[in-house]
């Protein structure tokens, strides 16, 4: 039988995150394909490992008593390690803590690594983080067997590492949702009504120009409302701003996990606003494109490839106010950008399409 050894994520079902839903979505795929597929979990707290099953999926769970990057160092090791007593096919999944590959390399063991994003040029890390996973990409870059890249752009960033083996292109994928109930967004309790907001759904970080959105957002009155979620503390100088920055057409809703929510918030927003400016491809972009929605995109070489000619782009609150005046006079605009946007998520981000071509390169790499 096939198998594949899935580390780097917290576990399955995803509960936190981009990385967390692939490894999800890419073992029930394959499990439905007559794979075996193991997944490595984080559990918080002490005890010893054990594992169960999962719709078919098996688990190996990991008690770690460290909280926060520690506790990630400690579950990332022990999961290497205990794949490391087997010759099945690993997948690693990001590269946070790559040097922990050489002992899958050592042991023969064949291991394709996503290399993700350019997690070291992110601004919130401190110097000896930013150096830290500087060290750990190269160390991925040279250890991995074979390397998965998320979008061209970081292809090329890769191929700048001197990496001599190939590297395969595959982007990251999201579900269509074309229909939900409203009744989640009328829960609320914020008035919203159906095509009549727009969403943001992101970190509040510098780099992903949420201050420049609402800014340009609340530059005048727009008839419309801007949804934006995620968690925004009184005592971050950063957030604070960006919710003063707030016309009373901004709705600040916290941050969302209910994944019924967060579809129903996508399917009846008017468009969706990407701020991102670092980073492959980014699975909120994706998404929203599979939910149908009109994308202003922040003005890079990423958001570029994702989002296509099917988009409107902004580099500053000047031209975020631009776009939305632009989309105001023009409404026939707003359903053109709809309607491309879907064309885009069909031809690139459907799961059937990006799970396939998974598939393919993982089996080229099974031992034997």
């Amino acid at each position: 039988m096939k198998t594949l050894r899935i580390l780097g994520t917290r576990g399955i079902p995803a509960a936190h995150g981009g990385f967390e839903t692939f490894a999800e979505h890419l073992s029930l795929y394959l499990v439905g394909k007559g794979w075996r597929v193991v997944v490595y979990c984080q559990d918080e707290g002490t005890g010893p490992q054990f594992t169960d099953a999962w719709e078919g999926v098996e688990r190996v769970h990991i008690p770690v008593l460290q909280s926060g990057p520690k506790g990630t160092m400690v579950f990332d090791w022990q999961a290497t390690a205990h794949a490391a007593r087997y010759k099945d096919l690993c997948l690693t999944l990001g590269y946070n803590t790559a040097v922990f590959c050489a002992l899958l390399r050592l042991k023969g063991i064949p291991n394709l690594i996503n290399m993700d994003g350019i997690e070291w040029s992110r601004a919130k890390w401190s110097p000896l983080a930013k150096t830290w996973f500087w060290l750990n990409e190269w160390a991925g870059a040279w250890l991995g067997n074979h390397l998965v890249a998320d979008h061209p752009q970081i292809l090329e960033h890769l191929r700048s590492r001197l990496v001599c083996r190939k590297i395969t292109m595959i982007p990251y994928g999201a579900d269509a949702v074309t229909t939900e109930s409203v009744r989640p967004v009328q829960a609320l309790g914020m008035g919203l009504e159906s095509g009549r907001y727009w969403t943001v759904i992101a970190r509040a970080e510098p780099e992903n120009s949420l201050l420049e959105i609402v800014q340009g957002f609340s530059a005048r009155p727009r008839g419309m409302q801007l949804v934006v979620l995620g968690n925004y503390d009184p005592q971050n100088a950063y957030h604070c701003a960006v919710r003063a920055s707030a016309s009373s057409e901004v709705c600040f809703v916290g941050a969302i996990y209910d994944k019924s929510m967060v579809q129903s918030l996508r399917v009846h927003s008017a468009g969706y606003i990407h701020g991102h400016q670092v980073g492959g491809t980014n699975p909120s972009l994706v998404e929203a494109l599979g939910a149908g929605n009109a994308i202003i995109a922040h003005d890079n070489r990423f958001n570029r490839w994702v989002a296509g000619e099917g988009a409107m782009y902004f580099d500053s609150a000047d031209s975020l106010s631009t776009c939305m005046d632009r989309l105001t006079a023009e409404p026939g605009t707003l359903e053109e950008l709809r309607q491309q946007g879907l064309v885009r998520f069909q031809e690139k981000f459907t799961w059937p399409n990006v799970l396939n071509q998974y598939e393919m390169l993982l089996a080229k790499f099974l031992p034997g």
